[in-house]
């Protein structure tokens, strides 16, 4: 197998898909790695250090893609890229496709296998997902404090007050990963701290987590917009794994919002579950709705790239090792999780989340192996 990586081109997306512990295996096992010029610099990861492990260093995109069967990414194809996808080839990276109906119909029209790192589930899961996730939440907070700095459009408050003055008040919606990391986070600067979910054997959970720390709401529409009023800072923190996130922060609740509170929206890549949320760089980041910085960077862990690279290969080898050592269809008849990743394989939708976003027909991959 000829497994390639090309570099990112997402603004200011400095993570590179693959690491050189990972070519080192690969090249062991006897397949050829291709790895595009410059790919591994914003992780830290000189050009060298990829042709020590075993790879080769080509100039171009096209070189990747015009020869490796299975390419290897962080972030979705961008237009520049559709036209080097071929008929056959594995596409192995984050596709977030429920909220991209052109990026689906390029990868339908071109036959591509497209595995989906966040839909890999393992039981109740998504293991490629969960270190991404980890990265995202805890940056949250660290964002939501840098956006309620006066000079950035926020209120002028610190998350952890100072002794006489009132504490911060940041609403987490989601106890999940992202939920989880940005609670601990918020905690430890200090902030007041309240985390809302729909399920209450994950409230139990983190009320054991936290034991006081953070208060925990059972989610409703009424629950979010009576805490949504009162918080500084928000953080959208849902997932409906390979879905479009549910709209639970409106543009009512957001009238009803104090000016210069903050909402940081990490299910922006799948849509985003604040109505008003629009996908943002990290060129420019935020913007200003009805007196409210909202942010919505879709590739928040971009800014940390060596810590984000490193963490994501631990949790993408092994299926990419599976994938080139047995081959698409054996891999995924042999590994139901990996499986669960395809979301388009010969042409069709075989993910029904991603079909029933842009009215497809869903066909079982089982039916096109």
């Amino acid at each position: 197998m000829i497994v390639g990586c090309p570099t990112e081109i997402k603004t200011r997306e400095n993570r590179v898909g693959i690491i050189p512990a990972s070519v080192a295996a690969l090249a062991k096992g006897g397949h050829k790695v291709l790895v595009q010029k410059g790919a591994g610099v914003g992780s830290g990861i000189p050009d060298e250090e990829f042709k020590a492990a075993g790879a080769d260093i080509v100039d171009r995109a096209e070189d990747v893609w015009g020869r490796a069967d299975i390419v290897c990414k962080v972030k979705e194809p961008l237009s520049p890229e559709f036209p080097l996808m071929r008929e056959g080839q594995i596409l192995y990276t984050y596709l977030h496709l429920a909220p991209e109906p052109q990026l689906t119909q390029e990868l339908l029209k071109r036959k591509v296998s497209g595995v989906a790192y966040e839909t890999i589930q393992v039981g109740n899961t998504l293991p490629l997902l969960k270190p991404m996730s980890e990265v995202a939440g805890k940056m949250a907070v660290q964002v939501g404090a840098w956006c309620l700095e006066k000079a950035h459009g926020g209120k002028g408050i610190l998350l952890g007050g100072v002794p006489g003055v009132p504490r911060a008040k940041v609403l987490i919606i989601g106890g999940g990963v992202v939920g989880t990391n940005a609670a601990k986070v918020a905690v430890g600067m200090g902030a007041e701290v309240t985390i809302v979910d729909n399920s209450l054997e994950r409230l139990d959970y983190l009320e054991d987590v936290f034991l006081g720390r953070a208060q925990t709401l059972y989610s409703t529409p009424h629950e979010i917009e009576e805490q949504c009023i009162d918080s500084d800072l928000v953080i959208g923190a849902v997932l409906v794994a390979g879905a479009r996130a549910p709209r639970l922060v409106t543009r009512e609740v957001l009238k009803k919002m104090q000016p210069g509170s903050v909402i940081i929206d990490v299910a922006v890549d799948q849509g985003g579950c604040v109505e008003t949320m629009k996908v943002t760089t990290h060129e420019a980041p935020t913007f200003e709705v009805d007196g409210i910085v909202h942010y919505g960077v879709a590739n928040m862990p971009g800014a940390v790239p060596r810590t984000s690279t490193f963490a994501l290969n631990h949790a993408t080898f092994p299926y990419l090792k599976k994938l080139a050592e047995r081959g698409f269809v054996d891999a995924v008849r042999g590994d139901a999780p990996l499986a669960m990743g395809v979301n388009t394989h010969r042409g069709h939708c075989t993910y029904k989340a991603v079909a029933d976003a842009h009215n497809l027909k869903c066909t079982p991959l089982a039916e096109l192996l």
